[in-house]
């Protein structure tokens, strides 16, 4: 059941570490395109129980409703490799009335190179008649209470988003090797 304390502060991020396998990369040990979607909704599945008390399916049950993908914009920055561990951040950059787009962020184990960035848009909807529909109020208190905020998403285009997370890892890389140098 979806209940929202409003006295407790909720991270606004998931986080997790992941192996890639095998089975899940082409022959030039690439991770294949499609199974990144995979590495990022099972981190996020993962995570969501934990940190927040929700399963996907309490939204269904109590309000007979669920969230379905619109749309997804993805970047391959930089390929992630078999046997590779990696890190994977998701968190909730937007909602409104009927939508909430969620970021996904993959970089190295070490989380300073930065690899892969995904926005999922989705949408609610009535279960039975698969219409959009707007947000129940706990919903809507839950959306605003791991709302991530670090950037203005209405003032910021995927690509931008791109060059804003590229930069802050060339940052980091930097400071580490500068560190290593000491």
């Amino acid at each position: 059941m979806l209940l929202i304390d409003p006295h407790k502060e909720y991270p606004k991020e998931t986080v997790s570490q992941a192996i890639i396998r095998f089975q899940d990369c082409d022959p030039l040990q690439h991770l294949n395109n499609a199974k990144y979607f995979d590495y990022f909704f099972n981190a996020r599945e993962d995570q969501v129980p934990k940190l927040y008390g929700l399963r996907p399916l309490d939204i269904f049950q109590q309000f007979h409703a669920a969230w379905v993908v619109y749309n997804h914009h993805i970047a391959y920055v930089r390929s992630a490799m078999v046997g590779e561990w990696v890190t994977i951040y998701s968190r909730l950059i937007h909602y409104n009335e009927d939508t909430a787009v969620i970021e996904y962020v993959m970089t190295c184990e070490e989380d300073i190179t930065f690899k892969t960035l995904l926005w999922t848009t989705l949408k609610y909807i009535d279960v039975k008649t698969g219409k959009r529909q707007p947000h129940h109020q706990p919903v809507m208190q839950y959306l605003q209470a791991i709302h991530y905020q670090a950037f203005d998403f209405n003032s910021t285009s995927f690509e931008a988003r791109i060059k804003q997370i590229s930069a802050a890892y060339k940052e980091k890389k930097q400071q580490k090797n500068h560190h290593n140098l000491l």
